[in-house]
């Protein structure tokens, strides 16, 4: 079973940091493992914790944001994806923080469903990443999901369907057999017929395959696989 992504969340603010950790454990697949409120305490924590998200402030005492980006990427080693929080949205540190490899940035205030969706996003990038072998060519649409932080929004899901319960999903359909629309829906609680819309999603954008399955009576039912990355 895949660990729990762990947060450290970084704001000079306690009271702000308090929201956000909140929205964070409101979201429900993340744990926040620390919070801190200056630059050098912030980066002694990430440091020893060695955490999967950082929600990073830009202002704060000692070591800006920015600066603290730095010392991680000269330390070297697996980094952690990181949400900017910040009051910043002049050009010169939207730029700084993209060549310090940020691929999520949200401007201040904001609310829980802005930093979900973000959460959402890395859920959906984590799940590419954990199902496709170093040496994979994976398709646009993996691609398309590794980068969307940095390059686009996704586009917008259909009506009725929730980018959380999508992750669930996609994780849950199997690279190496085939599943029914029953049997992912018995996986992740939810019915036959939401798991059925899910899984359709996926087959559109292309991320699972579908086949009929000629074994049962009456009508051939669907199963489902995940998309083989093409090696063309």
């Amino acid at each position: 079973m895949t660990a729990v992504p762990s947060v450290v969340i970084v704001d000079d603010d306690e009271a702000v940091a308090t929201l956000h950790e909140r929205f964070v454990i409101a979201h429900g697949r993340f744990q926040v493992a620390a919070v801190a409120h200056t630059g050098p305490t912030a980066l002694e924590e990430i440091r020893r914790i060695r955490p999967d998200l950082v929600l990073l402030d830009f202002y704060l005492p000692g070591l800006s944001g920015l600066e603290l980006l730095r010392e991680l990427r000269a330390d070297g080693g697996q980094q952690p994806e990181v949400i900017a929080v910040t009051a910043a949205r002049d050009v010169e540190s939207v730029r700084q923080a993209r060549a310090a490899g940020v691929r999520h940035y949200l401007v201040k205030p904001f609310g829980p469903a802005q930093l979900q969706d973000r959460l959402d996003e890395i859920l959906l990038q984590r799940s590419v990443l954990e199902r496709s072998p170093a040496s994979a060519h994976l398709d646009q649409s993996s691609i398309d999901a590794l980068l969307a932080g940095a390059s686009r929004r996704p586009a917008p899901l259909p009506k009725g369907l929730s980018a959380e319960t999508l992750s669930a999903v996609d994780r849950a359909v199997p690279s190496d057999g085939e599943l029914s629309a029953t049997e992912i829906g018995e996986l992740i609680g939810i019915s036959r017929v939401a798991a059925r819309r899910y899984l359709e999603h996926l087959a559109a954008v292309g991320r699972v395959e579908r086949s009929l399955d000629y074994a049962t009576a009456g009508r051939p039912g669907v199963r489902y696989r995940a998309r083989r990355a093409s090696r063309s």
